[in-house]
């Protein structure tokens, strides 16, 4: 898919792909169901999945395996590398909790952060429905009556789609509130703290990238909705300092939209990566032995980066497989950007003491003017303490 600059406005990201048909779409699935193997329920791809896998474009391992719904962190155990990936269930709990005090009473706290102190003038709609096809449309209906209707509306946990390399991805905001302008406004309600107006720069970041998600799937629904705006900034709800009172914070989520939006364009389809598999391949981790389910894996490319240990479940058995193959991935995309040509650290310590390499390549220059300096630094330290 081609990349495209970010205009700032509230249309859907374009492509050029061909529309897929009902009957490849049917492939597809088939196809992914059985890589995921036939009994084996899709896992839903969230959010802050999303962010993560837009955040490394490049790694056709993760797009499949999110793709087909297949559970990593299971499919991580079996291969003997678990990961210390999720959220504790205090964490889950205090965050529920949190959110349910800020939607009591109508909403009236988290309406309250928008100017509105009256929630009986706010509309709450009904959007249950049967299956996440029949939310996600029943949402959209939703989004068009709030903004015909030039009211506030408050939408708790609307569903949303957004297609993700040929593949559509359901989402579920906190909340999305629409003013009497039209205009459209993701909240994201966190139980993390907010001390003195400021919460930890980290946090916020991921919060950030989890709400841009949400905006670009908001934009398909605004692109066919008469008068609709979306906000390209999101309202932060957390505790106010050590306390459990909700406060807010408008986040700017302009940046990360721009380029979750570039990142998730860059990803290749599904169907092309799963088209590339033998036949007969399986991640099934209940039939299939660990010698097979490693075989599948393998079968996959990936592209490691150390910040998939803190995004990615299969993040530490990557690691292992990049440090057996003695793979510069593990040092980092800066490093593996400025090495070149040279893909593993035996090559990169052959050409720095001269052994291997072409001089005129700018990568092996820096690496022997490096290894001189040292070596001459050395020698300075070691006159010196003989002196």
């Amino acid at each position: 898919m081609s990349a495209s600059l970010d205009d700032g406005g509230s249309r859907p990201p374009q492509t050029t792909d061909p529309v897929p048909t009902p009957a490849s779409r049917r492939r597809t699935r088939e196809r992914l169901a059985e890589l995921r193997g036939p009994a084996v329920p899709p896992r839903p791809l969230d959010a802050r999945a999303l962010a993560a896998l837009a955040a490394n474009p490049g790694c056709r391992r993760r797009a499949l395996l999110d793709g087909a719904g297949v559970d990593k962190g299971a499919l991580a155990t079996a291969l003997g590398s678990p990961a210390p990936f999720g959220q504790s269930q205090f964490a889950i709990v205090r965050g529920n909790s949190f959110e349910a005090r800020v939607k009591a009473d109508g909403g009236r706290e988290l309406l309250r952060l928008f100017g509105v102190e009256d929630p009986g003038t706010v509309s709450v709609p009904d959007l249950s429905a049967s299956g996440p096809e029949g939310r996600t449309a029943r949402t959209a209906l939703a989004l068009r009556e709030a903004t015909a209707a030039g009211g506030w509306t408050l939408l708790d946990h609307p569903l949303l789609t957004l297609e993700v390399a040929g593949s559509p991805v359901h989402l579920e905001p906190d909340a999305v509130v629409v003013d009497p302008a039209g205009r459209w406004t993701v909240v994201e309600i966190k139980s993390f703290p907010m001390v003195d107006g400021a919460a930890d720069a980290a946090k916020v970041g991921a919060a950030a990238r989890q709400a841009a998600v949400y905006v670009l799937a908001l934009e398909r629904v605004a692109a066919l909705t008469e008068g609709a705006e979306v906000v390209h900034t999101v309202l932060l709800v957390c505790p106010k300092d050590f306390s459990n009172l909700p406060t807010g914070s408008v986040v700017d989520v302009r940046k990360q939209r721009a380029v979750t939006r570039r990142q998730l364009e860059r990803l290749t389809r599904i169907e092309e990566i799963a088209e590339a598999l033998p036949e007969g391949l399986s991640f099934d981790v209940r039939g299939c032995s660990t010698e097979e389910l490693a075989a599948a894996v393998e079968a996959v490319p990936h592209a490691y980066a150390p910040e998939c240990l803190a995004a990615c479940e299969m993040g530490f058995h990557c690691r292992s497989r990049a440090r057996a193959a003695d793979a510069v991935q593990t040092l980092g995309r800066s490093v593996r950007g400025e090495l070149g040509g040279l893909t593993t650290v035996g090559a990169v310590l052959a050409a720095a003491r001269g052994e291997a390499g072409d001089p005129e390549d700018p990568a092996v220059a820096a690496l022997r003017r490096a290894r001189a300096l040292r070596q001459e630094a050395l020698d300075e330290a070691e006159a010196a303490a003989c002196r």
